[in-house]
């Protein structure tokens, strides 16, 4: 899989080559291109924003060096694209469609993923308009709440993604009975424990210690409701 980012602050993204995604792209699973905005400006203050159409606070980012970024990086002449990929523009945005979990494994799938990291108060509208003519485009959302830009949302998206690709966990199992796994049907994950049995006089739960895997099971997911339905109980499912 190949990841491109575009941003105004490219330096955000020292941490790919750190933990997991680092290690994806040293060992050729991954390859990552950081591409700044200003390069595809023309004037001499690299300006990337100008006031909105119809007033109101703020800046918007213009349409002209991202559209002049596009092509270069997944326009018909782009060296980065290669025929029969499956691209897609991802543009982080509070705006978007709710990112989870499920849209993570679908982009998994995918050949290139490019994030548009937008700033201020975001990107011109004709700038997605554009990029549909190109491939395809997602705008998507962390949770309900607003950034400073759309960095920490591509990174954190980069990290739910990667983490799915072959070889990039050691052990593929742990990725099953995880918060939001099909396995778990969605719930949020059980409490885990590890060694020692005691600390400071709290002990792990006796069947934790019983070696009986059939009721071990069982209280996992009985805990696995439990918690989802104190803290997320849109998750649960309905018993209609």
């Amino acid at each position: 899989m190949r990841l491109d980012y575009i941003t105004i602050f490219p330096e955000y993204f020292a941490p790919l080559n750190a933990s997991l995604v680092g290690k994806a792209i040293d060992s050729g699973i991954l390859a990552t291109g950081v591409h700044d905005l200003r390069q595809y400006t023309h004037d001499v203050h690299r300006s990337v924003d100008d006031t909105p159409f119809g007033g109101g606070a703020g800046m918007v980012m213009k349409p002209e060096p991202w559209g002049e970024a596009l092509d270069a990086i997944v326009g018909p002449d782009s060296q980065s694209q290669t025929q029969g990929e499956r691209t897609v523009l991802i543009i982080p945005t509070p705006s978007g469609i709710r990112f989870t979990q499920q849209v993570a494994a679908e982009l998994a799938d995918y050949d290139h993923l490019v994030f548009a990291c937008g700033r201020y108060e975001g990107i011109d509208a004709r700038v997605p308009q554009y990029a549909r003519t190109l491939v395809e485009v997602r705008e998507l959302s962390l949770g309900d709440y607003v950034l400073n830009g759309g960095e920490v949302a591509a990174l954190a998206m980069t990290e739910a993604i990667v983490r799915l690709l072959p070889g990039v966990i050691g052990n593929p199992a742990s990725l099953a009975e995880e918060s939001h796994s099909e396995e778990l049907a969605g719930l949020l994950e059980y409490p885990l424990y590890t060694k020692p049995a005691s600390w400071r006089g709290m002990d792990v739960p006796d069947i934790l210690l019983s070696g009986h895997h059939a009721k071990i099971a069982q209280w996992r997911r009985d805990k696995a409701e439990e918690l989802t339905r104190d803290r997320r109980p849109d998750l649960v499912p309905s018993s209609d």
